[in-house]
């Protein structure tokens, strides 16, 4: 049995991933806590020899989804329609954030998942896999597109929207 202690270690990275999710930071706070309430009320379901980051990762996946599910899409609609982030003083540094914070928010939901997963949170393909519910090849396939799709958009070339066949 895991103890209370063992889940508030993971905040900080449930947080973080939360948070490019759902685009703002109160949002995330809300899918955090929705989490960690799933977590403590479903802790007989964990299984001690397995991850717990990826258990509570999958329980955030799959929260974010029943609400973008249940919200009629409108949280998508949001993140797609997001403005740039203002920029003070012109640090380098943070029009670099910004211009991958956009390049990240212009991801369909698919292929961020799997970058935030992979590339912010580090997990393996085959964790991510699990998080995510699909199979590993998808998540190398959607990885690969996400890469190539960031790439062109931190290079300012114009990128359609694609149309995501699951």
């Amino acid at each position: 049995m895991t103890s209370t202690n063992e889940l508030i270690q993971h905040i900080p990275r449930l947080r973080r991933y939360a948070r490019a999710l759902a685009g703002d930071s109160a949002r995330a706070d809300d899918l955090v806590q929705d989490t960690l309430e799933r977590a403590l009320a479903k802790l007989d379901l964990w299984r001690p020899e397995s991850d717990l980051r990826a258990w509570l990762f999958t329980l955030m996946h799959n929260l974010f989804v029943n609400q973008i599910r249940s919200s009629g899409n409108q949280l998508l609609r949001e993140l797609d329609e997001a403005k740039d982030l203002p920029v003070s003083g012109g640090q380098d540094e943070s029009l670099v954030v910004r211009d991958i914070h956009v390049a990240l928010s212009r991801l369909p939901s698919e292929q961020r998942e799997v970058m935030l997963l992979v590339g912010l949170e580090q997990f393996s393909y085959a964790d991510a896999a699990h998080v995510l519910g699909i199979p590993q090849g998808t998540v190398m396939s959607r990885l690969s597109r996400a890469r190539e799709r960031m790439r062109q958009l931190l290079e300012g070339h114009k990128v359609t929207k694609l149309q995501v066949v699951k």
